[in-house]
């Protein structure tokens, strides 16, 4: 699976999907530690990749498009460690089909995740 771990989350978390055998970039190694949240969903979804984030606009930015892909994770409720975003993304890899991520909105929180197919 190809991700792009948006600026909100740390890089370790791209290193860490790579270690997983996943082909992970974080938005700061794209050139993108500056860029709108639409040109992140453009070059993710030009790339096929799944958004990883916890930017909240996402999930409006998808709505308003009416787009199908790319899928997003989206962490909510407070602020996470790097351990926890590792742990609650291993649990979600563990938890959800690989094969729902590009077509998907999961929402990631400290107690559960959520997943709701795209387009909304």
């Amino acid at each position: 699976m190809k991700f792009l771990v948006d600026m909100p989350l740390s890089p370790a978390l791209a290193a860490w999907l790579g270690n997983q055998g996943h082909d992970a970039l974080h938005a700061s190694e794209l050139g993108l530690s500056a860029a709108a949240d639409g040109e992140i969903l453009e070059r993710a979804s030009e790339e096929r990749r799944v958004i990883v984030t916890a930017d909240l606009d996402f999930p409006r930015l998808l709505a308003l498009t009416q787009l199908d892909e790319p899928g997003l994770v989206l962490f909510r409720g407070g602020n996470y460690s790097e351990l926890e975003t590792i742990d609650r993304l291993k649990k979600c890899l563990e938890s959800i089909s690989i094969d729902d991520f590009p077509r998907s909105i999961i929402v990631i929180e400290k107690e559960r995740i959520r997943q709701r197919h795209l387009p909304l």
